[in-house]
């Protein structure tokens, strides 16, 4: 296929001095991971547990027991039954056992990922002191053949790689070898990398086709794009090899998950056994059908946008047109038919998952964290397939919008669900929301998100710039602040960059070049392309293109036009002979968009957000009082005069007591400077019965009638004021909206 890839740059090569950025990076790295390690050690007071590290410890203990005892050491039996491991007496954990989730090891792996990029560009030898002691703890657990899972190191070998539908190992694997790769980055150090390149060893030994391998995949997919990273760093062909094996062996028949089923129940005497023959029975795994002919994205969402993720990755590295075609198949359907507009993904409960096809209620949401994760990591791979805007438009709102609302201002509770509405007394007395929290909660049993925020959010700049195959081109996908450093046609060149998104538009990035392996001197012009990408929410392509200029463009005589122009998926390219200090400037227009979603989408049918930039809105109780639903945008006035939506920055006051005696949704007092809008609207008034019960009464009085003759609607004159959805539910338990009906 004709290559238009492309690589991000290297994590050192870009340093984010971005306002925005920099403050959600600075309060990652002073208080989400050190917050977060007293988690993994079961410090945080009012949260529950990790045992972690606990699980780590215990292996460690036992290896050495093993290696004390010789061929007197006892392994333990196979006990562990379920997919959670809780002590007798949580006050008295055994110090021996394995608790919590069967990819509890994961904990980890993310904290020290996030660590690995903070250090790369904010040494701090305490938290790397720290990290070291936990690597080294790590480190003990393994065997000496290379695995290293806990849950099975804690409960008997044996059964080792015996559930891979529902235990997880090679998920830990996967996360193992992010985590191991980042921290060998940012410091140099490869004490981890060599673990998880022995436990990447021994499942490449394990796991394939050749005569006597298991013929599996993860239950639980992250392995096969955590293969490619470590391919990426190592140059071992076997990584990748084992991760496009993984691609193209799942949902292949016999399916695995089958056979092992059928072999634990024979093995366990289970008499209460019945073979799944549900043909779709797989669908939540994504292994339902071989990947190159999907073309639904289904069952739970964070392992679909994982293995979309490697599916784009090993697509791209096998140069395999087969494998691209589905991974565009796959993200239309997401972009077209199962994209919330908040950059989330996974519309159902029932299975974490995607739902059908437009399926995307509000109040109910799933939404996880870290499924928009999942999603800026396949928009990403999908960028560096082919260069095209409509990737990073979706990546971009999923940074903005979800991944950020996943985490309070302070940096202290997290959501794992992030629904579009929200009414508290419907989340406190409705089981059928029983997963919809109405604030933060300060940790959780599984804790896959907290950790996930923080490992996007440190890394971050790796989603703004790719370099093409070719080494002639530049990619800007986001525009954030902070030097981008390249080697563009044998020329180092540097980009300074000065950003003022997502608040405003403009902002410019000046040209500096440095030598060339044999000596070029800095001054000297160099031939290369960057190009830089046209935000859809401009509205307009020519618009966007209209707002960047080159200086190359505009000098007149021999020099006019050294630098041209030509707009190919959404990307203006500059191409020419660039000279030290050239600058590109850009003020892309940032107009407030009115929304409203497919007539197919039946939750948003009469209704409108609004989004500005790359930031998507929501109206709050804090704001616009009680009864949300009774709050109507005027898009009369908003189609008759656009800019009666008025933008205004201000200083956003955060803070928040805890709603129960755990301190759930407890906010300090924060500080942040963002935009507001404030828009035209009306409201319903409500039924003099009730609103004589008192503003926001949930309860309402017997003597108001259930339903009444229909009469026109009243419009009480109102306007709504709108705040960013990262920010919501900061000031403490209220009502929440992104869509306001019309």
């Amino acid at each position: 296929m004709t290559s238009l890839h492309s690589k991000p740059l290297a994590l050192k090569n870009v340093t984010v001095t971005d306002s925005f950025w920099r403050t959600e990076q600075e309060l990652v790295r002073t208080a989400v991971i050190p917050y977060q390690w007293n988690a993994l050690n079961d410090n945080v007071p009012g949260a529950a547990p990790s045992y972690c590290m606990h699980n780590f410890k215990a292996a460690a203990a036992q290896n050495k027991r093993k290696d004390t005892q010789g061929k007197a050491f006892v392994p333990p039996k196979y006990t562990f039954r379920g997919f959670e491991a809780l002590p007798e007496d949580p006050a008295n954990p055994d110090p021996d056992k394995f608790y919590g989730f069967v990819f509890q090891d994961t904990d980890f792996s993310k904290w020290v990922e996030a660590v690995g990029y903070s250090l790369a560009h904010y040494p701090d030898p305490a938290l790397e002191q720290t990290a070291d002691q936990a690597i080294d703890v790590v480190c003990d657990a393994q065997l000496d053949n290379g695995y290293l899972d806990t849950c099975y190191i804690l409960n008997d070998m044996d059964r080792a790689f015996t559930n891979l539908r529902d235990h997880h190992e090679l998920y830990c694997l996967g996360h193992l070898v992010e985590g191991a790769v980042a921290y060998y980055q940012g410091t140099g150090k490869d004490k981890l990398l060599k673990a998880a390149c022995r436990f990447a060893d021994y499942v490449d030994e394990r796991f394939g086709r050749k005569p006597g391998q298991l013929r599996g995949y993860p239950g639980h997919e992250i392995a096969e794009m955590a293969l490619v990273r470590l391919y990426e760093v190592t140059g071992e062909q076997r990584y990748l090899d084992l991760a496009e094996y993984f691609v193209t062996e799942r949902g292949r028949q016999p399916y695995i998950f089958d056979i092992q089923a059928d072999e634990n129940a024979k093995r366990d005497a289970d008499a209460n056994y019945k073979p799944n023959t549900d043909p779709n029975r797989y669908a939540y795994h994504q292994a339902n059908k071989p990947v190159t002919e999907q073309d639904e994205a289904v069952g739970h969402a964070v392992r679909a946008g994982y293995f979309y993720s490697g599916l784009a990755d090993v697509a791209r590295l096998a140069d395999d047109q087969d494998l691209a075609d589905a991974a565009e198949r796959l993200w239309r359907n997401i972009v077209d038919k199962k994209l919330y507009v908040t950059g989330g993904i996974g519309g159902t409960v029932d299975g974490e998952a995607f739902s059908y096809n437009y399926d995307l209620p509000n109040d109910s949401a799933y939404s996880e964290t870290c499924a928009a994760i999942s999603l800026a990591f396949f928009a990403r791979r999908m960028l560096e397939l082919a260069p095209k805007a409509e990737y990073a438009d979706v990546m971009e709102s999923a940074l903005y919008n979800t991944t950020l609302a996943g985490m309070a201002l302070d940096g202290k509770s997290f959501f794992y669900v992030n629904p579009l509405e929200v009414n508290p007394y419907a989340c406190h007395k409705d089981s059928r929301l029983r997963h919809v929290k109405p604030v933060r909660q300060k940790w959780f049993g599984c804790a896959c998100c907290p950790p996930n925020i923080a490992r996007i959010v440190e890394s971050v700049q790796e989603y703004a710039y790719t370099v093409a195959e070719d080494g002639g081109t530049l990619f800007t996908h986001l525009y954030m602040g902070g030097v981008a450093k390249a080697e563009l046609n044998g020329t180092a060149v540097e980009l300074d960059v000065t950003a003022n998104l997502p608040w405003q538009g403009d902002g410019k990035a000046v040209v500096r070049l440095g030598g060339d392996a044999a000596g070029t001197s800095a001054q000297a012009p160099a031939r290369f392309t960057l190009a830089f990408r046209l935000p859809g929410w401009v509205g307009d392509e020519s618009a966007a293109a209209a707002a960047i200029t080159a200086t190359g463009e505009s000098e007149s005589g021999a020099d006019s036009s050294r630098v041209t122009r030509e707009i190919r998926d959404g990307y203006l390219y500059l191409t020419g002979e660039w000279r030290d200090g050239d600058t590109v400037t850009f003020d892309f227009p940032m107009p407030v968009r009115m929304l409203a979603a497919n007539p197919l989408v039946r939750e948003d049918a009469g209704k409108v957000a609004f989004v500005r930039g790359p930031i998507t809105f929501c109206a709050e109780e804090k704001d616009n009082g009680a009864n949300l639903h009774l709050l109507h945008a005027d898009v009369e006035a908003l189609l008759a005069d656009p800019s009666a939506a008025k933008v205004e920055e201000f200083d956003f006051h955060a803070g928040a007591k805890g709603i129960d005696d755990k301190g759930q949704g407890e906010v300090e007092d924060v500080t942040r400077r963002m935009v507001k809008l404030e828009v035209p609207a009306w409201r319903e008034p409500l039924p003099a019965a009730v609103a004589a019960a008192g503003e926001g009464a949930a309860e309402v009085p017997a003597f108001a009638p259930l339903y009444a003759v229909y009469a026109p609607v009243k419009r009480e004159p109102a306007t709504a004021t709108l705040i960013p959805y990262f920010a919501w539910a900061n000031r403490g338990e209220n009502e929440m909206t992104v869509w306001l009906r019309g």
